[in-house]
């Protein structure tokens, strides 16, 4: 991820955002196994991990948040679209982009 994240908590202390996202668990560390591209036309390259700490879901645009963390201090937002001509498939088929790290 190129920018620099924002504080701990900025993102994880509204309500909800603490769910799991179909096999990843909130302060559990994942990594890209295959490179996708998100909402914003940020790569995410295989071999990017982070701790997965929670999702949120815009139903008037389907979007999809996942806020992760990739040093345990600061957060990220990644931002999918869930529809066919954005990050549908890729959303459907999530664990074949995103597994354990190890």
């Amino acid at each position: 991820m190129t920018d620099e994240g924002l504080a701990n908590d900025t993102y994880t202390h509204h309500h909800g955002i603490g769910q799991g996202f179909h096999h990843m668990e909130p302060g559990k560390r994942y990594r890209v196994i295959k490179a996708f591209t998100d909402f914003d036309r940020q790569e995410h390259p295989a071999g990017e991990e982070w701790t997965y700490l929670g999702t949120a879901f815009l139903p008037y645009d389907d979007g999809r948040s996942l806020f992760v963390s990739l040093d345990g201090a600061r957060q990220w937002h990644i931002r999918m679209q869930d529809r066919t001509e954005e990050q549908g498939s890729i959303l459907d088929r999530f664990h074949e982009y995103v597994g354990p790290a190890s």
